[in-house]
């Protein structure tokens, strides 16, 4: 049994074949999946999934590589977290892969997004999920100067080093590793997916990217979390069964879920 911690499934190529997604997912013994929002124009259709499907759940936020999309108030975050299948803040985070010719010092609305972000979680005490690229310490920064270990939250699709993840740690973050543990090159994401404790482990696609091997170069989509969570299972040396169980427990308890009887 496993959970994508993190998926689109509102993004074109999966959006446009639900059906056929969920039913990949049974038959793979995914039994739940988060879809994250990225932006408020396409937070409707991330919403209407959640409403439509007891097994999926809903994030709102605006990711941070979106420069033109509109900013959200605390207020406005807020309010839309209300809806019952609402269970995180975020996608959030920094982004400082593609700067071009601009500065890190250019990248100041990204910063305050970000902790517009981390204040609606503390005034809704819904976890964060953050988005960190080529910005770990400026991202620790102020997830320290926020207080982010408050609301808590996951650092998704990380693929830093084991000394931010042990800062990560530090601040009540849980870890969530994508289809990118599983490619060859990958070894700093491979050691930290046999150090974190497993109690503060998750995983996830962020399908419709990052296809895990053996279907890397492919659409992903929630059905292939399983070949995540079996690739760690063999780091870790554990049954594939007792790490879908624990990953799948670290989930409820991070975003407050009933797990189902």
């Amino acid at each position: 049994m496993f959970v994508d911690s993190h998926c689109h499934i509102n993004f074109e190529g999966l959006g446009d074949r639900l059906p056929q997604v969920l039913e990949n997912m049974r038959e793979n013994a995914v039994t739940h999946a988060l879809c994250v929002s990225v932006d408020l124009e396409t937070l409707p259709s991330v919403l209407d999934i959640a409403s439509r499907y007891e097994n999926v759940y809903a994030s709102v936020g605006v990711h941070p590589d979106h420069e033109h999309m509109r900013e959200p108030s605390v207020a406005e975050l807020v309010e839309l977290a209300e809806h019952p299948k609402v269970v995180a803040i975020g996608e959030t985070g920094l982004d400082y892969y593609r700067l071009g010719e601009r500065t890190i010092a250019d990248m100041e609305w990204q910063r305050e997004r970000f902790r517009t972000h981390i204040r609606a979680a503390h005034a809704t005490g819904k976890p964060l999920i953050v988005h960190t690229r080529a910005a770990s310490d400026d991202t620790l920064r102020i997830m320290e100067e926020e207080r982010a270990g408050e609301p808590g939250g996951v650092m998704h699709c990380f693929t830093e080093p084991w000394a931010i993840a042990e800062r990560a740690l530090a601040q009540n973050f849980y870890i969530s590793l994508s289809g990118i543990v599983t490619f060859k090159s990958a070894t700093d994401v491979q050691e930290v997916s046999r150090r974190v404790p497993i109690e503060r482990l998750l995983i996830e696609t962020d399908s419709p990217y990052l296809a895990p091997v053996p279907f890397r170069g492919k659409p992903n989509e929630p059905a292939y979390v399983s070949h995540v969570g079996r690739f760690i299972a063999q780091q870790r040396g554990l049954p594939d069964a007792e790490l879908g169980a624990v990953t799948t427990q670290n989930f409820f308890r991070l975003f407050k879920i009933q797990p189902p009887a």
